[in-house]
């Protein structure tokens, strides 16, 4: 049911007697989604020199979407703003030579992408391949990116090395079981509810196991002793330390998520003697500072296999931007099965 709240946070936000072509959602204080969210409606952008408009197709809800509107993120937006931190859609217009009128892109860098249409620098968009499936690539930019890092950017992984993970079936769990599959190296996924085994198992996961101590025994059973070359950690506290237990001597652990809001504790025996490397992962970060090349080559490495259906992401629903209020107790359901999607 709508909430009757939106219509009394619907706000037209333009000037003069032009009448207004597009909608996005904006915060002019920071606070609960639900809370501070409004509708808005606004003229259609127009390029300047070395931009594109670009149609939104899609944009995902992403937990650190909504850490951003709460400010709790590790950057907070002058206000008001617009969220959005990833999305897709096709050019309407561009002054930028790479770009012509119905080119797909992505959004490489924060777009504010919970909008009809957006106006950014042409670097700031990524082309993507024919026939890709723009609901697919509307996801791309976040959980893909994560696991692609997470699996090449702190050791190196050899055909049959095992690589653990809790949260297997989040977002980043999902893309890293496929990529890994690719690879051809083994994973071990904890997971919450055992029954999303077959699920994953689907996917490509060698095994799914119980997140808890008995779960860690049956891996180190299903290891034969050897023990694992990269650890990714979603969740911090109890289940991380779990995931230490798990690496062989000189593994890596790497943090890229606090789903459980607990600090990691590292006893000292792991660093002296097992010599381990605990590192962190914040994706934004590594947009931002690795070379132009690389970015864009893992990019068209995964939108190739987004094309061809070797990488998918499970879609929940689908909302158009007036309805954020169903969106975002939908994004906050116990059932919810995959990404919640705004499709102006």
């Amino acid at each position: 049911m709508t909430n009757p709240g939106i219509a009394k946070r619907t706000r037209p936000c333009h000037g003069g007697g032009a009448m207004p072509d597009d909608e996005q959602l904006r915060i002019h204080r920071f606070g609960s989604p639900a809370s501070v969210l409004t509708h808005e409606t606004t003229e259609s952008p127009r390029p300047a020199a070395g931009e594109v408009v670009v149609r939104v197709h899609a944009a995902p809800i992403n937990p650190a979407d909504l850490n951003w509107i709460e400010g709790t993120y590790g950057v907070r937006p002058e206000l008001s703003a617009t969220p959005g931190i990833e999305g897709c859609g096709i050019v309407d217009s561009s002054q930028a030579a790479d770009f012509s009128p119905g080119d797909r892109v992505f959004f490489l860098h924060r777009a504010g992408s919970w909008a009809t249409r957006v106006a950014l620098p042409s670097t700031a968009a990524c082309k993507l391949p024919a026939g890709i499936d723009l609901d697919q690539a509307a996801m791309l930019k976040v959980n893909p990116a994560t696991a692609w890092r997470l699996l090449h950017g702190f050791t190196a992984l050899h055909g049959g090395d095992w690589v653990v993970q809790n949260a297997g079936n989040s977002g980043v769990g999902r893309c890293l079981i496929q990529l890994a599959r690719d690879l051809g190296v083994r994973t071990i996924s904890f997971v919450r509810q055992p029954a999303l085994a077959a699920e994953l198992e689907h996917l490509g996961a060698d095994l799914v196991l119980a997140d808890d101590d008995d779960g860690r025994a049956a891996a180190l059973d299903a290891m034969g002793g050897r023990h694992a070359a990269l650890a990714c950690n979603a969740v911090g506290g109890e289940s991380a330390l779990r995931l230490m237990n798990l690496l062989r001597d000189g593994g890596a652990h790497i943090t890229y998520g606090a789903m459980a809001r607990r600090p990691l504790t590292v006893p000292n025996g792991l660093l002296i003697f097992r010599d381990l490397a605990i590192r962190g992962l914040w994706v934004s970060r590594w947009i931002e500072q690795a070379p132009d090349a690389e970015i864009r080559q893992t990019y068209h490495e995964l939108a190739s296999r987004v094309a061809d259906g070797r990488l998918v992401q499970p879609i929940d629903s689908r909302h158009p931007l007036r309805d954020f209020d169903a969106a975002l107790t939908r994004n906050a359901a116990a059932d919810r099965h995959g990404k919640v999607l705004f499709t102006p």
